[in-house]
């Protein structure tokens, strides 16, 4: 997988690595700072909520490549928010999810998480936040889910940073489910009251 820009030009490749589209490859065009979650993070994130996956509405706020959005949709999500605020990015996750019919389950908004999530209504059993290293963004984001009232009952939210930053304050009600490292990042699986 390409990261933080590298082969700037080239095309980069993308696997779906479980679900219906398992062992699918969908190219994407690599940018500064885009860092797609790697094939072993994901099968580890994938198996810690594989039971809640399934009619899961998920939203992948800072999509970049559509990674996790998409490895979502292939186990069994029912639809995916994709938000970044590269149209070119999500130029591409539109394009991957008509190449795998899945267009009715995902809708892609070129726009900040944080724009995203104070005009947003619905509620998400599961979010994926990603963001830029370095941005600050895990807190704010953090507090618009809770503030705004946009996590369902039993929410899962997933929160990758890098290794060395401090684990995120999270919002009361929302307990540590899982985490670990790998690489220079860190994951963690907040369950949500």
């Amino acid at each position: 997988m390409a990261r933080s820009g590298k082969g700037a030009g080239k095309n980069s490749r993308l696997r779906i690595i479980g679900g219906q589209w398992r062992g699918r490859r969908l190219s994407f065009t690599p940018a500064e700072g885009l860092r797609p979650t790697t094939d072993r993070v994901r099968e580890t994130l994938f198996n810690w909520v594989a039971l809640q996956l399934p009619g899961a509405r998920c939203a992948d706020l800072f999509a970049g490549s559509g990674a996790l959005g998409l490895e979502a949709l292939s186990r069994g999500a029912s639809h995916c928010d994709f938000v970044d605020t590269s149209d070119r990015a999500l130029t591409q996750i539109h394009q991957h999810l008509l190449l795998l019919g899945a267009d009715a389950a995902g809708c892609c908004h070129t726009t900040s998480a944080l724009h995203f999530l104070q005009t947003a209504s619905q509620k998400y059993d599961l979010v994926f936040i990603d963001p830029p290293f370095g941005g600050a963004l895990v807190q704010p984001v953090c507090a618009l889910l809770a503030e705004n009232d946009l996590l369902a009952q039993g929410a899962l939210v997933y929160v990758e940073t890098a290794l060395h930053d401090p684990p995120p304050d999270t919002p009361p009600g929302w307990s540590l489910h899982r985490d670990k490292a790998a690489g220079g990042v860190a994951y963690r699986l907040f369950t949500v009251d």
